[in-house]
């Protein structure tokens, strides 16, 4: 059986909920990771753009954005209705404004900018409305895990490594609470081993439950 083909990097927060959606979605695949600063040539073949995550799949198409790769693994198979909690808007937010923010404040004086934000604060901003949805329910659409919660805790996830004990300052019980568990989720668990960067003719990695 040939198994459709994911470029990946362990650490890039698109890549960890494309591999996210794909184990919940019992989607196998063959894994490879990607030394960013050697990207192999059949990656750039794939998807000039270049960026991870990027599935091929066994008929040729390519999909090379982390979103249309969730919403094509859960299409295959969606045993925890992940999609019933898909918020197109709110995902908007955090790819948008919320990333635009959580670059500059992880990543001080690496963007010319004229005037000065307090990128930081202008982060934390954007993770307000989430601590009040989360006021009458465990996740962020409903009680239970969905595409949206995947979709947003890998960037949250840095956000709060960049000074964990100011993070864990904020007025934010119950998104702190919900990161801490998804951190400590078996899901997490299972999408975070080490690879070595692929290259060509290295044998098949597979990766899924």
């Amino acid at each position: 059986m040939t198994l459709p083909v994911l470029y990946s990097f362990r650490r890039c927060p698109y890549a960890m909920r494309a591999r996210m959606a794909l184990w919940a979605a019992r989607e196998r695949v063959e894994l490879r990771e990607v030394k960013l600063a050697a990207k192999p040539t059949a990656l750039l073949a794939a998807s000039p753009k270049g960026t991870v995550p990027v599935l091929v799949l066994p008929d040729g198409r390519v999909i090379d954005q982390s979103l249309d790769i969730m919403r094509w693994a859960l299409a295959q198979h969606d045993p925890e209705g992940w999609l019933q909690g898909d918020d197109p808007a709110l995902i908007a937010a955090n790819d948008g404004p919320f990333k635009h923010h959580l670059d500059r404040a992880k990543y001080p004086g690496r963007y010319d900018e004229n005037g000065v934000t307090d990128h930081r604060a202008a982060a934390l901003a954007h993770l307000a409305p989430l601590e009040t949805r989360l006021a009458d329910r465990q996740f962020l659409t409903r009680d239970t895990c969905a595409l949206t919660d995947i979709a947003l805790f890998p960037f949250i996830r840095q956000f709060a490594a960049i000074d964990p004990a100011w993070f864990a300052a904020q007025p934010l019980p119950r998104l702190q609470v919900w990161l801490e568990r998804l951190l400590a989720s078996n899901l997490f668990a299972h999408v975070m081993p080490k690879f070595a960067p692929w290259k060509e003719g290295d044998p098949t990695v597979a990766f899924g439950p």
